[in-house]
């Protein structure tokens, strides 16, 4: 009686509530403007609070005065507890059957409201809300918020940002889409933290990114003036990183962003390599390439480029265009992606993919660390050295063709250190310990032989000039550098040239020295390679020259001329016996340089087999000592890139024999794809090998009896 009593007293007292406090309290309308239905949905939600408190403070006080009753009987009975009751009452009497759309109409609205830039009074709807997740409709326990508010504040969310996403990529730029999306994340956090249920959140959350993030991401990526590439042109890092926070929480966001980047660096990349074709136009030639026999006079002369120059010019200009568009990529990375290593791993597949199709790219990347440890690291600090080795670095990282790069680097090293020019043996150090990180010993162990040579010359010029003091000391003052033929560059073969008595009676001193040290050795000469310092008298003054052993061979012949006479380049040549290539490249840098020592008749820029040649005496400077260096190719003209690839080719060749019989024997048995596979892997570190390749190699060495063919056709045996 005492239980059934308590029950109906409530019943009377909410039924006398809804009429007089909640009825009063309901929406006249819902078309008005959007402040009166603030108003109105605002004064029904405090209605309701103020009940709802009222409600829980007397259930809280009979449920004390009960508790001899909820501790005896409501057990036993298996009914309610007083507070559990009232509530239930609540749900039953003032929810359901008079307010409950109409509450959840008036939250909606609200949040509409607020959603299109109005202010309300969240606290209001906030109390409300904890009524709401305090009551259920039923024993499962879910609440009246989770069962009919959260559901329509999630449709009508949904179908809100649908709209909204329409409406801002028909109004905003992608900046500003961004900027507005982000907006709407951090609105909608705050208004689950404030006065919605954290529980909504994520369902929110999913929704904004449904809507207003991934239907649309290529489009905002591809817009022509503000997207993705308008962003990285102006390198506005800020935009970039609220593309990259919001889109990272969406499923297809990171590899979206990933392919985009990626795109942008191949198509900057193939910019870049058109842009250097279209201004090199030089037929990949150089200053080595055979003059022109037409092209006589000056006027011919003057129309023909410096295309050694040129080409030198154009390709540190598109080794260092590359480090830009790679420093550009890095800092967008670090700054806006946030390290990511996806999309890192995207854009050095874009790097190596664009470098790579520029054949010439492990000849450019040696032409540019060539020019920076002659001249580029001059005033630089240690740090500032370490960068520029780094960057250089990490574009040979890149180069699948490695083995093509080894072979120009060791070409411009043996040139630096033959010449002297290398600002800090430091730094050729250390950019030979990067290289051997990178690929490993038998990479590095010939151009460390090099260095090695060096050291041991200079030890032996040192006792050659102890024993010279005790002995008779040759009229010319040599100095020689002994390179051991497996070191140095293939292309280092012999020059012919016809020595003055001078130099023959200076070499054969130093010869006869050095083989008294050395039995079973053989000195070849190499007169091309080396330099002179020789003092040349003019009318107006002497002058020290230094010049190429060729240049000052040919010098010494006009020693004895008298003024006005000539000497014909067929004349030079018998005398010298020097070939005519490397003979024009010298006479070039005696006549028609910046320096001109000798006279050609007639003028011109190139030298031909008519042409004829006096000593210029009137020649001037005002410097004492003068470098004249000899017109060369920086960049290798066509013919000579034709050889370096036939021998690249042919050691790729033992390469790739050495390597499946050194697979072979560790194995002795595979199967055709395994092994060419693990050849593949093995040759990568060099080169990126053909399969057909690797084929062709392996039935060579079937036929030489290393390996044989199974029975089944598609494996081999080793031969030992």
């Amino acid at each position: 009686m005492l239980y059934n009593g308590v029950s109906d007293l409530v019943v009377e007292n909410l039924n006398r509530i809804a009429d007089e406090v909640i009825l009063p309290a309901y929406p006249s309308g819902l078309e008005q403007d959007p402040m009166q239905q603030s108003r109105e949905g605002e004064r029904l939600l405090k209605a309701v609070h103020k009940v709802w408190s009222d409600h829980t403070d007397c259930m809280d006080k009979l449920s004390h005065i009960l508790k001899y009753m909820d501790r005896v009987y409501v057990k036993s009975a298996n009914v309610l507890e007083v507070v559990e009751l009232g509530r239930d009452l609540f749900v039953k009497h003032i929810v359901r059957p008079p307010i409950k759309d109409h509450v959840i109409t008036a939250i909606l609205n609200l949040l509409r409201i607020e959603r299109d830039g109005f202010v309300i009074n969240r606290f209001a709807v906030t109390n409300c809300v904890d009524a709401l997740l305090q009551l259920s409709d039923n024993l499962d326990g879910i609440t009246v918020y989770t069962r009919y508010l959260e559901p329509e504040i999630l449709r009508l969310s949904d179908a809100y940002y649908k709209a909204e996403a329409e409406r801002l990529l028909e109004t905003c730029d992608t900046p500003e889409y961004l900027r507005r999306a982000k907006t709407r994340f951090t609105e909608e956090e705050s208004r689950a933290h404030q006065y919605l249920s954290l529980q909504t959140l994520a369902p929110l959350q999913g929704i904004l990114q449904n809507t207003l993030l991934a239907p649309h991401l290529q489009r905002l990526i591809d817009m022509p003036t503000s997207g993705m590439n308008t962003m990285i042109d102006h390198e506005r890092l800020d935009d970039l990183s609220r593309l990259y926070q919001l889109y990272s929480t969406v499923p297809e966001g990171i590899p979206c962003l990933r392919r985009s980047l990626k795109d942008s660096v191949q198509r900057r990349g193939t910019e870049l390599n058109g842009i250097s074709i279209e201004e090199r136009q030089l037929g990949d030639g150089g200053a080595d390439d055979e003059p022109d026999p037409s092209a006589k006079g000056k006027g011919k002369a003057k129309a023909r480029p410096n295309t050694g120059a040129q080409g030198l010019a154009l390709a540190l200009r598109w080794v260092e265009d590359v480090l830009q568009l790679k420093d550009k990529f890095d800092r967008i990375w670090e700054m806006a992606f946030n390290n990511n290593r996806d999309i890192e791993s995207g854009l050095n597949e874009a790097f190596e993919s664009f470098i790579n199709l520029r054949p010439r790219a492990p000849e450019f990347i040696s032409l540019y660390i060539d020019e920076n440890l002659k001249k580029g690291l001059k005033g630089k600090t240690d740090t500032e050295v370490e960068v520029i080795l780094d960057k250089t670095i990490t574009l040979f990282r890149f180069i699948t063709e490695k083995d093509v790069f080894e072979r120009y680097y060791k070409a411009h090293l043996a040139k630096r250190l033959l010449h002297n020019r290398s600002v800090s043996d430091d730094a050729e150090r250390g950019m030979l310990a990067k290289l051997k990180v990178e690929c490993g010993f038998q990479f590095t162990v010939k151009l460390e032989g090099m260095f090695h040579d060096m050291k041991l010359s200079a030890d032996t010029m040192q006792a050659y000039r102890d024993h010279v003091v005790n002995s008779t000391a040759p009229e010319v003052d040599i100095s020689v550098t002994v390179m051991t033929s497996t070191f140095w560059p293939m292309s280092y073969a012999p020059v012919p040239c016809t020595l003055p008595s001078l130099l023959v009676k200076a070499s054969k001193s130093f010869e006869q020295f050095y083989l008294s040290r050395h039995s079973g050795r053989k000195l070849t000469w190499q007169p091309s390679l080396g330099t002179a310092d020789v003092r040349v008298t003019f009318k107006a003054r002497k002058h020290d020259l230094n010049v190429s052993t060729l240049a000052m061979v040919i010098l010494l012949l006009f020693k004895d001329l008298g003024e006005g006479e000539f000497l014909t380049y067929n004349e030079i040549k018998d005398a010298t016996g020097i070939l005519d290539n490397e003979l024009r490249r010298n006479l070039q840098s005696l006549a028609c340089a910046k320096f001109k020592i000798l006279k050609k008749h007639p003028p011109g820029r190139d030298v031909n087999p008519d042409d004829s040649f006096s000593f210029n005496t009137d020649f001037s400077s005002p410097l004492q000592k003068i470098k004249i260096s000899t017109v060369a190719a920086r960049v290798e003209s066509g013919e000579e890139r034709k050889e370096t690839q036939d021998r690249v080719e042919e050691e790729r060749r033992y390469q790739t024999d050495a390597c499946i019989v050194r697979i072979m024997k560790d194995r002795k048995h595979m199967t055709h794809i395994d092994l060419v596979n693990e050849a593949t892997r093995q040759l990568t570190l060099r080169f990126l090998p053909d399969p057909t390749h690797i084929k062709k190699r392996i039935e060579a060495l079937i036929e030489r009896e290393y390996l044989e063919r199974c029975e089944d056709r598609k494996s081999y045996n080793y031969l030992a």
